[in-house]
């Protein structure tokens, strides 16, 4: 397929959604990010979900009319935005990037060729962490080199920011209004039979909050208790067995 180089509208291959709230200090790199990709026919869509602090500014300033900005008149939350990104995205492939993070140029390109080469309807890359600017680079996480349902129960190796789904294969993307909602988003949909294959390549980076690390870990657990109880509706036996393969793997993940 023959890439369009210029900035003006096209069909485009890949929708990209990118729920902001409050992010004025850091949505102009992560647009910028998708600006310098490879593969230019996408379309930026920007759910501002009500945000006290204005951010239209900001995206017109790019003055690219692949850049779509949608302010939103109630804060319902990121897996709202999502939806409502979702519901307008024109682009045979979907992909999700926050408005605090960040793409390789190649991430798009390289990651299209991978699925349309092996037809995947489903995949994710490997991706960098880091802490304040950029500069201040974290651990790579890699990842399994393909999930089916029951090995993502034993914990999300899919980062949202490197997704991209076949929207043509997989249908009615939806994200629900509970902790873990990408967690969940795509254990529903390996439910249905799909699986999800990586490329093994660094193509994103992930901005960790400043939170407190305790904290945001307790979080977790409790968070991923729930998504196996109540959103997989798992008994007590599966979900206490899962839990302990979610945290043995969170500790290999992050630290070896």
């Amino acid at each position: 397929m023959q890439y369009n180089t210029s900035s003006k509208p096209c069909n485009p291959i890949v929708s990209v959604i990118m729920p902001a709230y409050n992010s004025r200090h850091t949505i102009a790199t992560s647009i910028q990010s998708v600006k310098e990709q490879v593969l230019t026919q996408w379309e930026l869509l920007i759910i501002d979900d009500c945000s006290t602090e204005p951010l239209e500014d900001i995206v017109s300033a790019f003055q690219d009319e692949r850049i779509h900005y949608i302010r939103l008149t109630h804060n319902k939350g990121v897996a709202n935005a999502r939806n409502v990104g979702i519901a307008k995205a024109q682009g045979h492939y979907i992909a999700f990037l926050d408005s605090d993070d960040m793409w390789y140029p190649e991430k798009l390109s390289m990651q299209f060729a991978f699925m349309q080469k092996n037809h995947y309807a489903f995949t994710y890359t490997w991706y960098r962490q880091f802490t304040g600017d950029i500069s201040q680079l974290g651990n790579l996480v890699k990842t399994k080199q393909v999930v089916d349902y029951t090995e993502l129960l034993k914990g999300n190796d899919i980062g949202c920011l490197t997704v991209m789904i076949d929207r043509e294969q997989i249908q009615n993307i939806h994200m629900p209004s509970q902790r873990h909602e990408d967690y969940i988003t795509w254990l529903n949909i390996l439910k249905q039979g799909w699986k999800a294959y990586s490329l093994p390549k660094e193509l994103a980076y992930y901005r960790k909050s400043d939170g407190s690390l305790t904290s945001n870990k307790w979080k977790s657990l409790i968070w991923t208790w729930k998504v196996y109880r109540e959103s997989q509706d798992l008994s007590l036996l599966a979900a206490s067995w899962y839990m302990t393969c979610y945290i043995v793997g969170g500790i290999k993940k992050h630290y070896f």
